[in-house]
């Protein structure tokens, strides 16, 4: 094991948590002297203490003890594409990266279709839209909105949202959403769009 790389993954972890040593150490029952010297790779931790100090981060211990992904390749043949009822098809185009909640979907609505309302996500979600061929009526909340071709919206994703073609031709738009974690269980949706 490479302490030096396992105490950079600690202390990031922490550090990006906003986390002091003490309120880790409170955190995880593991003392601040001993989180300093993992984090300084001058001591090789037990796996029960790495355990505690993944449970105090919250993190899984695997997140730990492994270099976090640096690049992902999803060929075209390995794009997941679904066909949802009513006719229209998304494709996910992001490669899955394990803790980044980011998706970026390719979508087309044949024309008259309703693609459905999807409830909120988390607050602090975000989502950009980008209609490539068509048009795409939006239902945000209360408020509807068209985008045509070459149109591309942002919107804080905490907000009901409808999808629909009410036009005569396909209509094509990518989504992009980072999405935050849901604060209550069943509180997110599925990937929408």
């Amino acid at each position: 094991m490479d302490l030096a790389a396992l105490g950079r993954r600690v202390q990031a972890a922490r550090t990006n948590r906003g986390m002091t040593l003490q309120a880790l150490a409170d955190r995880s029952a593991v003392s601040v002297s001993m989180l300093s010297a993992v984090e300084r790779g001058a001591k090789a931790p037990t796996v029960v203490v790495l355990d505690r100090i993944a449970d105090g981060l919250g993190l899984p211990l695997t997140d730990l003890l492994t270099e976090p992904v640096r690049m992902v390749v999803r060929r075209a043949a390995d794009q997941d594409v679904v066909d949802e009822p009513g006719g229209w098809q998304r494709t996910i185009l992001t490669p899955v990266v394990p803790g980044v909640n980011f998706e970026w979907i390719r979508s087309t609505l044949p024309p008259g279709c309703e693609a459905g309302t999807y409830p909120p996500y988390a607050a602090g979600s975000h989502e950009f839209l980008y209609v490539q061929q068509g048009l795409l009526t939006l239902t945000i909340d209360e408020q509807t909105l068209e985008l045509g071709e070459g149109d591309s919206l942002y919107l804080a994703a905490d907000v009901t949202l409808s999808y629909a073609n009410r036009a005569a031709t396909p209509c094509t738009y990518y989504v992009a959403a980072l999405i935050m974690r849901s604060r209550l269980p069943g509180a997110g949706r599925r990937s929408r769009g």
